[in-house]
């Protein structure tokens, strides 16, 4: 948002910006930005919307005053207890106006919002198990998954969906069965789930996940953390677990970091509800990614990031798990190296490409040359830094090693290009180190590793700058 608001400066367009009092916005400081604060409707201005509802037809004065003094000028509240009052047997029409049917019951008109709401749902009877349904999926939701989901006839399926747009609960958008729908407000989708007992939430969400793994294989793809939701609100840990993997390896992909520890956490969390004999295997697989998500969330060096790549380091060596220890010797020599315990670093480093030859595994070795490379250049063994970044650019496949990027923070090609345009312009050759930093700014462009763009960028403009101002 900062960037939208800084960008829209001068241009044609009208940005309109909502959020709740206890927010605090970092751009009112811009001379184009405008904040109004919006109060709660005066009783006036709560009575001219109960009007509105009504058709213009006045309520009993004592309704009126009822309806004004408990929503308390909040507009959703005001919009729904009159809607609640309409559509009781408390009024009666009277052509231009509504008189009451009889006494008014004290509790007659509910004193809250979700009172409110519990009340209209519940005068749906034969649309609430339709509306339980559709809370558990969420928000937003579409009719062929609901109509999987409900285990419904058709008819009382879109019986129900018809009372629940005509009741203005729920929106809907197209024509079913193509159509699309959307609760009100998320207080509308939290009443009706509120209503489900345990069990049969627990049911729903299970319900819900198989058809999304049975029907809909673009959502699974593009969207797993639904399926982790699911499979965890419905209690099965199992898929749970391996759905928030997929979740925050796919986060990582896209650099969504935050995202990516969010799922990685809810992950781990559910590990206590495995058997014992398979939770080694699955937090390997989540510490592993967690530690990538911590390095480029909050530093190389951060303490969390240590502790999961030790705990990576520890199940590797339970488990005799050699895919997952190439991320977990690259955290730690990253961790290492940034706190200055080079000695360390390059231990890892050696080991690293120790058993990288070992296992002839090309993509290991890929990075086992670029950290060594890195390193020699910290310790200024420049000669050794030279050759282990060009072995990592001859080693170094497009279609093959891209893919790295995601799993080491960063390209290994574009590192070692950075790198090695410092390394050969200490070694004096001003102008193939110059190659070198533009290379790796171009390959950083072709990637579009988001990542690897933030680490190159600066890396080789500070170097630029240095040369072209004779200081390096």
């Amino acid at each position: 948002l900062d960037l939208l608001v800084d960008r829209v400066q001068g241009a044609p367009v009208l940005v309109l910006i909502t959020f709740r009092p206890q927010f605090e916005p970092p751009w009112t400081h811009y001379a184009h930005v405008t904040a109004l604060t919006l109060s709660r409707l005066s009783r006036r201005q709560g009575a001219a919307m109960v009007a509105r509802l009504s058709g213009g037809k006045a309520l009993p004065p004592a309704v009126l005053d009822q309806i004004v003094a408990k929503t308390d000028g909040v507009p959703l509240f005001v919009e729904e207890l009159t809607r609640t009052v309409l559509e009781t047997n408390l009024l009666r029409d009277e052509g231009d106006h509504y008189a009451l049917a009889g006494p008014l019951p004290p509790m007659a008109i509910p004193a809250t919002l979700q009172e409110s709401l519990l009340a209209r749902l519940d005068r749906l009877a034969p649309a609430r198990e339709v509306a339980q349904v559709a809370a558990a999926i969420g928000r937003e939701f579409s009719h062929e998954l609901l109509a999987i989901a409900a285990a419904l006839p058709e008819s009382d399926l879109q019986a129900g969906l018809d009372d629940l747009v005509g009741s203005g609960l729920v929106f809907r958008r197209g024509t079913p069965p193509q159509a699309s729908y959307s609760f009100k407000h998320a207080l509308v989708q939290d009443t009706a789930y509120a209503t489900l007992v345990r069990a049969k939430r627990q049911r729903l969400h299970v319900r819900i996940a198989a058809a999304l793994e049975h029907d809909f294989p673009e959502t699974v793809q593009a969207q797993p953390e639904l399926l982790a939701h699911h499979y965890m609100e419905g209690g099965l840990a199992e898929p749970a677990i391996d759905y928030w993997l997929r979740a925050g390896q796919r986060a990582i992909t896209r650099s969504a970091m935050a995202e990516a520890l969010a799922q990685l956490r809810n992950g781990l969390d559910l590990l206590a509800g495995l058997p014992e004999v398979d939770r080694p295997r699955r937090e390997l697989d989540l510490q592993v990614a967690l530690g990538v998500a911590l390095m480029a969330t909050q530093g190389w060096a951060a303490p969390k990031a240590g502790r999961a790549n030790a705990r990576a380091r520890e199940l590797c060596e339970q488990l005799g798990a050699t895919a997952q220890l190439w991320p977990v010797l690259y955290g730690q020599w990253v961790f290492h190296g940034v706190r200055g315990e080079h000695n360390a670093a390059r231990n890892v480093a050696d080991e690293f490409l120790r058993r990288a030859q070992e296992r002839h595994d090309t993509s290991a070795a890929v990075v086992a040359h670029r950290i060594c490379g890195t390193g020699a250049l910290w310790r200024g063994e420049l000669p050794a830094a030279c050759i282990h970044l060009e072995r990592t650019l001859a080693l170094y496949d497009r279609e093959q090693h891209h893919s790295l990027a995601s799993l080491y923070v960063q390209d290994p090609r574009v590192a070692a290009l950075s790198g090695l345009s410092w390394t050969l312009f200490a070694l004096g050759y001003p102008e193939q180190a110059r190659t070198r930093s533009r290379e790796a700014l171009d390959a950083a462009r072709e990637l579009a590793h988001l990542n690897t763009v933030a680490y190159a960028h600066p890396f080789v403009r500070v170097f630029l700058r240095a040369v072209s101002s004779g200081v390096a």
